[in-house]
């Protein structure tokens, strides 16, 4: 190798890596938050497995309204379907029973809430649940593998944004959806910690900069938009 031409490589490997680097910034934390922003929102901190009780609490089936957010999600008995970020799998385990000839991938970076669900899973007979272990940065699912997404209150806590929405693209089949629900940021009246909601203006910009298309946006939940994006 020339010396010209090992210069040329350290020096494009550099400007890879700096572009890589640009896309996060950092800050101050604030309340929550981690310190680490990503196109101008701060990114907070994760919910851990020790909230399980509080993500399986009575009153979110009023406050959320599961059955309806599934009702919406149209999905076909066929479908494969990755719940990312599943927590304890209240989604998962829902969608399961509709997805009869499919499957869902649960999918988590906590050993303990991959655990739960299996469990849950196995207790309520239901084998076309599969508990899935990603990374920080990637899914870690086949390529054109699904066909719809769900993301229900976890993407704002995502360390790694660019990378992890990357990869679900890179998972989704041609035409795939990702559904993405989110605390309303534009309204105060909705009572969770600002870094744990986000506005329609701010998530259509974070999916537009990973090539996602949006289709629409339903607003039929007491606090959460719900959005509907499409792989092109």
């Amino acid at each position: 190798m020339t010396s010209r031409l090992a210069a040329v490589l350290t020096w494009t490997l550099f400007c890879a890596l700096h572009a890589q680097e640009a896309v996060y910034t950092s800050k101050t934390p604030g309340p929550g938050g981690t310190g680490k922003v990503y196109m101008g929102r701060e990114i907070s901190h994760v919910v851990g497995h020790q909230a399980i009780t509080w993500l399986e609490r009575p009153e979110r089936i009023g406050e959320e309204l599961p059955d309806e957010v599934i009702r919406n999600m149209e999905v076909k008995p066929t479908d494969v379907i990755a719940d990312i970020g599943a927590g304890s799998g209240y989604f998962s385990l829902r969608l399961a029973k509709l997805v009869t000839n499919g499957k869902v991938y649960a999918v988590d970076i906590q050993d303990e809430m991959l655990t739960f669900i299996q469990v849950r899973a196995s207790a309520e007979k239901l084998a076309n649940v599969i508990s899935h272990k990603g990374s920080i940065q990637d899914t870690k699912l086949p390529e054109n593998s699904i066909d719809v997404a769900l993301m229900v209150d976890a993407y704002h806590e995502f360390s790694h944004p660019r990378e992890m929405m990357e990869s679900i693209v890179k998972a989704l089949k041609p035409g795939g959806r990702l559904i993405q629900l989110e605390y309303r940021g534009e309204d105060p009246k909705v009572a969770i910690k600002p870094l744990h909601k986000m506005t329609q203006w701010q998530v259509k910009r974070e999916m537009a900069a990973v090539g996602l298309s949006w289709k629409e946006t339903r607003e039929f939940l007491p606090m959460q938009h719900f959005f509907v994006f499409v792989k092109e």
